[in-house]
C-alpha cells in the first residue's frame, strides 16, 4: 500500500510502498482509512519537535486524525465489524492504567500515538485497537469528519474543560481561528452561553469565525491594539482566553487578555508562556494545558456534528498531493482543514 512516511527530521517525508497493516493483538481494528487530517502537528513531527518527547522509530508513517471503515477486527472485539464507518482517537489506550480508569485517555501510560510514535494513517490502512474507534452513521463521509479526530477533539477537550464557568454573560476569546479554532469558535456557540471575540490575522479567518458565531472579531496587528479592542470589547477582558497559536507572540498576548480570575487555555504550541509570578497571584489568573481529549469527548463531539452544530471547512487533497498539501499549510494557504483522502 501507499504511505507518507517521515525518513529523517527536517527533510520533506515521502510517499512509500509498504506492507498493509493486518491484526496482531486481539483487541486490534484495521481500518481502510477514508481521510486523514493534515495537522500543524504534522509540520512539527517533520521538523524533529516531538523527536525527544515520543522517539519514533524510523521511517513510520504520518498521520493522526483518521476516519474510514473497518475491514478486520481482532478476535475479542464485538464492539465494531468489517464495512462499520469509525472514526479514531488518536491514541490507542490500555484500558487499566490508572489514567484509563477514569477516563483519561489521553494520558495512558501504555498507549501508542499512531502517526506520532507509531505508524498513523496517511496511508490505506491503519492499525488501532477497539479503545480508540467511534462507531458512526454509515451516512457519514470520513472526508467530513476525519479532522474531529484530533484537531475537534482537542478544541472541544478546552472549551469543554472551561464550559461550567461560562455562563451567561461571560466572555470568551479565541486567539486563532483556523483548523482548530474554526472549531472551538462552533463548540462555544453549541455548549456555553459566553460571548464569543475572535482574534486573527487573516480578514477572511475572521469572516468565517463571525458565520460560525463569533459576536466580535479583531483583526490582528500591534499587541496593544489587540488587548485595547479586546479588554474594550469584553469590558475588562475575557474569563477565558483560548489560544490555538501558542507561538509567535500569541502566548504572550493571551494573558493580557484576561480579566482577574480568567483563565488561559493554551492549545497552540512552540512558544513560551512567560508571566511574572506577581501577576499570577494578583490576578489569580489561570493557565491550563489541554492535550487532545477524552473517548467521551469525542463521543459527545460527534453527536454535535450529527446534530449539525459543528462542521469542518476543509481544503481535499489527494494522498499522492501530500506535499502540496503541506507546503500549503506551511505558507497559510489552508483555511480550514487539510485533508488527505488515499
Amino acid at each position: 500500500m501507499k504511505a507518507l512516511r517521515v525518513h529523517q527530521y527536517g527533510v520533506p517525508p515521502t510517499l512509500d510502498d509498504v506492507p498493509e497493516p493486518s491484526v496482531v493483538d486481539p483487541w486490534d481494528v484495521v481500518i481502510d482509512i477514508g481521510a486523514a487530517g493534515l495537522c500543524r502537528t504534522d509540520l512539527h513531527i517533520i521538523e524533529g519537535q516531538w523527536e525527544p518527547i515520543q522517539r519514533p522509530r524510523l521511517p513510520y508513517v504520518l498521520g493522526h486524525e483518521n476516519a474510514g471503515w473497518v475491514v478486520e477486527v481482532g478476535s475479542a472485539v464485538d464492539s465494531v465489524a468489517p464495512g462499520d464507518t469509525v472514526i479514531a482517537h488518536p491514541l490507542t489506550s490500555c484500558g487499566l492504567c490508572p489514567a484509563c480508569r477514569v477516563g483519561e485517555d489521553s494520558h495512558c501510560t501504555n498507549a501508542t500515538f499512531p502517526g506520532v510514535n507509531v505508524d498513523g494513517g496517511m496511508a490505506e490502512r491503519l492499525r488501532t485497537n477497539a479503545r480508540s474507534v467511534v462507531k458512526l452513521d454509515s451516512a457519514v463521509k470520513p472526508t467530513d469528519i476525519a479532522a474531529l479526530a484530533d484537531a475537534g477533539l482537542t478544541a472541544y477537550h478546552a472549551v469543554r474543560k472551561a464550559a461550567a464557568g461560562l455562563f451567561p454573560g461571560t466572555h470568551a476569546v479565541v486567539i486563532g481561528a483556523g483548523g482548530l479554532g474554526h472549531i472551538a469558535v462552533q463548540v462555544l456557540a453549541a455548549i456555553t452561553s459566553a460571548e464569543i471575540t475572535v482574534v486573527d490575522r487573516s480578514e477572511e479567518a475572521l469572516e468565517l469565525a463571525r458565520a460560525l458565531g463569533a459576536k466580535h472579531v479583531v483583526l490582528a496587528g500591534s499587541d496593544e491594539g489587540v488587548a485595547a479592542a479586546v479588554l474594550a470589547i469584553t469590558g475588562g477582558g475575557a474569563h477565558a482566553v483560548f489560544d490555538f497559536v501558542g507561538e509567535r507572540g500569541a502566548e504572550l498576548l493571551a494573558p493580557r487578555l484576561l480579566r482577574p480570575r480568567g483563565s488561559h487555555y493554551v492549545v497552540g504550541y512552540g512558544g513560551a508562556v512567560a508571566l511574572p509570578t506577581i501577576d499570577i497571584i494578583s490576578r489569580e489568573i489561570n493557565v491550563i494545558g489541554n492535550l487532545v481529549g477524552t473517548y467521551n469527548d469525542l463521543v459527545e463531539l460527534m453527536t454535535l456534528t450529527e446534530q449539525g452544530k459543528v462542521t469542518l471547512h476543509t481544503v481535499v487533497y489527494p494522498l499522492s498531493a501530500a506535499l502540496d498539501a503541506i507546503a500549503d499549510l506551511e505558507a497559510g494557504r489552508v483555511r480550514g482543514r487539510g485533508i488527505l483522502v488515499p
